[in-house]
């Protein structure tokens, strides 16, 4: 249950005066909410920048393109013209030391000779501008009288908007939304808001949405950083549940005698890498703990983590039990199974899989062998944690790239069989940093090596203006048998962003190359993708278009060529995924990096590090250098993956803190209990992350 002191700030923002319907609409997109926000989502939208309106020179002393406060006195107006829209209502004013001109367009009749009385005074705040040598403001910001005066702030927050959406109803909002904020209990320790010299939580909103000084709303200023280590406790202390409540001790332990995964690995047609062994021994160590298993694997694309899953797979079979692979997209889940099925077979496992593709018949028939036991391991997306999947004895949950699944998705998979051993994998290196911030306190196992045999990749940068020599060069390719992947930004043309979509490119390629290009992206249907997929494979078409949608998971060993359009608008990781597809054979592989001229100082920087190496580890870390974003976890363009207001460049230290007190706190206080235990409730309702809380009562 929410706790009560809570419920005003769990109000619809539409209980605001002023904010309806298409208001609501709009707030929804602005916060990236399904339904209507709350009032906790608006405070925590916070300002990206700020007006300065503390100026106040006379006029004569006004610099033109700056923000200026000026005391005038109204001394006549000039509507616009009768039939002429488009011209302006001028205001003239002035003080003691000159003129200036006031600018409406298409102002209401009469708003403004209300607004700006003749011969009264008036305080007008706006930029300033010179027009035929005479100072102007166009569309003033603020005009008010000497009682507006007073209540006029000095400093405006500037807030991220969406169209449609005015800077003053946001503001507005914003402000009655703070008249709401209750007295809430303190849940940060006092020696940790001593150390960091953290203000209070209810100044903090205060003073970032009603700044005081310029400084107030900087990410790396006490007050946004006692936000952002609010947002990075609320989840350490979510992680630090449920690793409590999957480190209990769990009862018969699920590692078997090595039979399965001995047929397994002799199956294969190479010999496991250094690294994938000590991963697998580690796995099947933790299988034989009396306590559950939670570890993480990352490893490079192609560096063999599904292998590595298989084996621990096969060794809770070799105790009579089952495994799930979950994985976030139908097109990575069909890969699994592709690799693990024929493995599997050899040691007389059986896999199925489990997708929204499944259904009527061959959907019961998988989960009535589910059921009694005959599935050996499930592979599946989402579709794995509806009700009526339901397993015999489900032992090992295997999450594939994890951060694209809640901390609800991976509690609905492990509840369905008890004291089930958790491996998370991700195909993206994750900085230290990130891993502690995003997966809590894992053990990790880390694939270094690429398996035997696989050939370095060439990758080249290629200014757009040799387009037709690539053209040409992919012709050539195409003729002596190679299969290509032509990748594209978007999928089709848009208004607003000048980049190469996939269509256009397909039908320009298929001109010139006919019935040998084909084309893939994320709004087809799930078999449509396949088919061409499938003719890719089989060499029936040699040059596939596509989008993103080939980022993860999908493996043609004989794809050799890649040509990635657009290249600088790409972040590192994507890049390295997406040159991750070729290079997968015996063959070597060669990755063309087109790019528009001019290049920015980021981008060149990126296509620099990317042409460099092919180490997942190091563009990793590169990529939290030069951006410090989400996206080294590819889920956002910024910010710390799952965090709103928390950013890896700024409060990196904050994570390490926040996990401490975390471990203290579930240490202290397990079941949360007493009014500390309260007050870090109230914390983990605000920042979202209160699934874990049922698990205190959990068994």
């Amino acid at each position: 249950m929410r706790p009560p002191l809570l419920n005003p700030l769990f109000a619809p923002i539409t209980s605001l005066p002023g904010v309806g319907p298409k208001q609501d609409k709009l707030f929804r997109y602005l916060l990236d909410r399904s339904e209507t926000p709350r009032l906790v989502d608006l405070l925590l939208h916070l300002p990206v920048s700020v007006i300065d309106r503390r100026a106040r020179p006379k006029i004569r002393d006004a610099v033109p393109g700056t923000v200026v406060t000026l005391e005038v006195t109204v001394d006549r107006h000039r509507p616009a013209p009768q039939g002429r829209s488009r011209a302006p209502h001028l205001v003239y004013a002035s003080d003691d030391t000159g003129d200036v001109v006031l600018t409406y367009f298409r102002a209401q009749p009469g708003y403004v000779e209300k607004l700006l009385p003749v011969g009264e005074k008036r305080y007008v705040s706006g930029t300033a501008q010179m027009f035929d040598g005479t100072l102007q403001i166009v569309h003033p910001d603020r005009v008010v009288d000497e009682a507006g005066l007073a209540l006029l702030s000095g400093i405006d927050p500037v807030y991220p908007l969406t169209e449609g959406l005015a800077v003053g109803s946001l503001r507005r909002a914003v402000a009655q939304a703070l008249l709401k904020l209750p007295t809430l209990p303190e849940w940060t320790a006092p020696e940790v808001l001593r150390r960091c010299g953290f203000p209070p939580f209810a100044e903090v909103l205060e003073r970032v949405h009603r700044p005081v000084e310029l400084t107030d709303i900087l990410p790396d200023g006490p007050f946004w950083s006692r936000l952002a280590y609010d947002e990075l406790l609320a989840g350490q202390l979510a992680l630090a549940l449920v690793r409590a409540q999957l480190r209990r001790p769990a009862g018969t332990r699920n590692a078997g005698d090595g039979g399965l995964r001995a047929k397994i690995i002799d199956a294969l047609p190479y010999a496991l890498t250094a690294s994938q062994q000590a991963a697998a021994a580690a796995i099947a160590e933790d299988l034989r703990q009396p306590v559950r298993m939670l570890r993480l694997l990352q490893g490079d694309v192609g560096s063999g983590k599904t292998v590595v899953a298989l084996l621990a797979a096969a060794a809770v079979a070799e105790v009579g039990k089952q495994a799930a692979l979950m994985a976030p997209t139908e097109i990575l889940a069909r890969q699994h199974f592709k690799t693990i099925a024929p493995l599997a077979a050899h040691a007389g496992l059986r896999v199925a899989i489990l997708t929204g593709r499944e259904k009527g018949k061959e959907r019961r028939e998988i989960l009535a062998a589910l059921a009694s036991g005959e599935i050996h391991c499930l592979v599946g997306t989402h579709a794995l944690i509806q009700d009526d999947v339901l397993f015999n004895d489900l032992a090992l949950a295997v999450v594939d790239e994890q951060h694209r699944f809640g901390v609800r998705e991976r509690l609905a998979l492990t509840s369905k069989g008890a004291a089930v051993d958790v491996l998370v994998l991700s195909a993206t290196p994750i900085p230290r940093t990130l891993v502690l911030s995003y997966f809590g306190d894992m053990d990790l196992s880390e694939l270094r090596e690429k398996p035997a045999g696989r050939q370095p990749i060439d990758t080249r940068a290629v200014p757009n203006s040799r387009l037709a020599e690539v053209m040409d060069a992919v012709g050539r390719a195409l003729g002596a048998g190679k299969l290509v992947y032509w990748i594209c930004p978007l999928v089709e043309e848009s208004e607003t962003v000048n980049l190469t979509d996939a269509e256009q490119r397909f039908e320009s390629l298929k001109f010139r190359y006919g019935d040998r290009v084909g084309l893939v992206h994320g709004k087809m249907r799930g078999p449509d993708k396949d088919r061409v997929m499938a003719q890719f494979a089989a060499h029936e078409i040699g040059l596939l278009v596509a989008t993103t949608v080939v980022e993860v998971g999908v493996d043609v060993p004989d794809a050799t060529i890649m040509v990635i359009e657009n290249a600088e608008r790409f972040g590192l990781a994507q890049l390295h995924q997406l040159r991750g597809r070729i290079g997968r054979g015996s063959e070597s592989s060669t990755c063309l990096l087109l790019y528009k001229e001019p290049l920015g100082e980021m981008s060149a920087a990126r296509l620099r590090v990317i042409r460099e190496t092919t180490d997942g580890f190091r563009i990793a870390e590169e990529d939290l250098k030069l951006r410090g974003e989400g996206d080294v976890l590819g889920t956002r363009q910024s910010g710390l993956p799952g965090y709103r207001i928390a950013r890896p460049e700024v409060h990196a230290q904050l994570i390490a803190q926040a996990r401490d007190e975390a471990l203290q706190i579930l240490k202290d206080n397990p079941k949360l209990k007493g009014e500390r235990g309260e007050a870090l409730r109230c914390l983990l309702y605000l920042f979202e992350r209160d699934e874990a809380l049922p698990l205190i009562g959990a068994g």
